[in-house]
Order: C-alpha cells, then structure tokens, then sequence
C-alpha cells in the first residue's frame, strides 16, 4: 500500500470504515436462524465479519431504523400471539455495541407482516401484511414503542395470476421526504397505491390515484431517485423494473426493462430493488437467475439502460444494500445462507465479482447502523 493511500484510509471517518450491519432473517421451516444478527463491515477493505446474534425474535424479515433514536424496528412473528392471529411490529433498544433489547411490540393488523418503515418524524411505524394483503400505520409511543394502529387497511381484489393474485398482497411501505404521503405496492392487485398521511394522527386519508402496472406484473417492491422525481417499481412475477415520472404522489409510467437475459429460461422472481445514492445507477435482484441486475438512470428523463447481469455469489438473493460509501454492495442469499460483498465502481456503475462471502442464517434483510 503507498504512503498516499494510507494516508487516505486514516484520513477517513470512522463511520466510512467501520459500519455495523443488522441482518434480518427467516425463522420458520429448517432455518437455524434464531432472530436478529450483528456483522460490522469495513469499508476500507470490503470485510465483513461473521454475524453474531444481537437478539432472540420470530421471523424478524424487515428491519428499519427510528429516525432519532436508538431503536430499531422488525417486522415478525409475536413473542405473545395476537388473539386475531396476526403478526408483529417490534421495537428494540440499539446499546453502545450495537447489541439490541427488546422494548415491546404490536399487531401489524394483518397476516404474515413482511415490510415496515418509519416516518420522519419518528411518532409512526407502517407495515404490509402480504398474507392478507392488509397494511397499517402504528404510533408510536413517547419512548419510541409500537402502541395502538392509526389506521388498517384492506383493499380487494385480485389479478390475473390467480396462483399468485388471488386476493390482494401487501408487499411494501414507504413515506415520501416530505412525510405527507405513504406508497404501498401490491403484489397481488398490480398497483402502487398512494395515501395522504397525517403524521400528527399516524392516520391515512382517501387513497389518491395508484400507479398501475401490467396485468400480472406483481408490484413488489420500489425505490425512488435521491430528488423522488422518479420511482421505480421492481415487478417479482414478470421480473421487470418500470420506471415512472413522479410529482406529489401522481405518476406517469415512462416503460419497463425485464430483469434477466433473453436467453434464460429458468424459473425466476424479483426480490428488492435500489438507487445508487449519486442517482446514476439502479441496482435489483432476481432469485432464480441468481443475479443483480444494473441499469443506468438518466438524470434528466429518468429512464433506464440496461448496463450488466453480475453473479451475487450465492442463491435466492433476497435483498441487498449498497454501504453508505456507495463502493460496496452486500447481497444476502436465503437459500444459500450466505451474504457477499461486491465492489461497486460509482463512476461506471458496474459490480466486480462476489467476493468475501459469510455464512448467516436465512437472510433476508441488511440494514447498516448510523
């Protein structure tokens, strides 16, 4: 190593070298998963070390961070079962070493709670229900734990792909910067659907008009540029990424690329789908091809290009995040119960090969600490 770039790596912040990673996992079936992980991960080298438990929990599949304070929110399986039999949103406290407390939960007000997001001004936690297809806005109590829901709602409803759209599928939740308003994919009614929000009440007002994808396309998850004028839906059941123009919550679908190769013909499904934070490049995952997929955006138009199909090193890549560098991308493998890192050159946009894989039970989300 030179002298200059030693001198580079000492110069960085500690908090660009070191980020310590939470990994939400799968508890059912034959996982060995016991709750949430804690991994560190060096960004200086692209090290990531082996995850240790950071607390005991059912199912904890999403995670999300409290905007102010040290608490961290999952998405799970009660620890005391709801008599309505729904699932979880839960609160844990973040100690000095990254370790975690359980402080409380609640119904997500629906079945099989698989998604969550907490508003800006920390007072509100959302969450999707994929099983029933119902979501719900919770508030959240002076201390920062999950109390009473603000409002539940269950749209009907079904798709064309009646093994897949039989009823409606709550499959994610997110507020806009502005904090006025939530988006709500659903996988089972190919729609995104968009609510005025009331942070003081945690309530949602009368839906406005919902971005409504291709028949059977499956909405699942999306991301939007750093300046939100653009939002891209990342569809899981015809594994295409639509790109939309947006103002205030109104969207005007400018087309969609497909996920995979035109060559491949295995079976396939989307997971999760992310911006490059220099809003140049859009990065997604497809489980069955194995791959992350990567186009670049055009800033003044907001469409796509397809730029590569990178291996991510292992198998049903679930989810994804790319290290507040913007040099690194982490992929965690469900089936393979493994995470990968990959170099992420933010000028091209390009991914090297997979590179310093772990073993991590059932991943099936990466949240890096602040």
């Amino acid at each position: 190593m030179t002298r200059k770039c030693l001198l580079f790596l000492l110069a960085l912040p500690a908090s660009l070298q070191a980020a310590p990673l939470f990994i939400g996992t799968s508890t059912g079936g034959n996982s060995a998963s016991k709750g949430i992980y804690l991994a560190d991960f060096d960004s200086a080298t692209g090290k990531l070390t082996k995850p240790k438990l950071a607390v005991e929990y059912g199912n904890p599949g999403f995670l999300a961070l409290h905007p102010a304070k040290r608490i961290l929110y999952a998405s799970g399986k009660p620890n005391n079962p709801f008599a309505d039999g729904s699932g979880s949103v839960a609160a844990f406290a973040i100690d000095e070493d990254h370790g975690l407390k359980f402080l409380g939960e609640a119904s997500s007000g629906g079945e099989n709670a698989c998604h969550v997001a907490v508003d800006a001004t920390g007072n509100t936690v959302a969450v999707a229900n994929y099983g029933d297809g119902s979501f719900s806005t919770v508030r959240l109590d002076e201390a920062g734990k999950p109390a009473e829901a603000g409002t539940v709602i269950k749209n009907k409803g079904s798709g064309p792909n009646q093994q897949r759209q039989g009823g409606p599928h709550a499959h994610g939740v997110y507020f806009n910067k502005a904090n006025t308003l939530l988006f709500m994919p659903d996988l089972g009614l190919d729609q995104v659907f968009v609510y005025p929000f009331d942070a003081a009440a945690s309530k949602l007002g009368e839906p406005l008009a919902s971005l409504v994808s291709a028949p059977g396309a499956g909405p699942r998850h999306m991301a939007f540029s750093p300046d939100e004028k653009n939002a891209y839906v990342l569809n899981e059941i015809d594994n295409s990424v639509t790109a939309s123009s947006h103002v205030d919550g109104k969207f005007k679908v400018l087309g969609s690329l497909p996920t995979l190769p035109e060559d491949f013909s295995g079976g396939n499904t989307t997971a999760e789908i992310e911006v490059h934070p220099n809003g140049k490049f859009v990065y997604a995952s497809n489980r069955g091809h194995h791959s992350i997929v990567v186009y670049q955006r055009d800033g003044d138009t907001g469409e796509l290009k397809f730029l590569q199909h990178a291996p991510c090193g292992g198998e049903v890549p679930r989810h994804f995040k790319i290290d507040p560098t913007g040099e690194w991308l982490l992929c965690a493998h469900q089936a393979s119960n493994t995470i990968s890192v990959l170099s992420l050159d933010p000028v091209t946009g390009l991914l090297g090969e997979p590179a310093n894989t772990i073993a991590a039970p059932s991943p099936t989300c990466l949240l890096f600490d602040r």
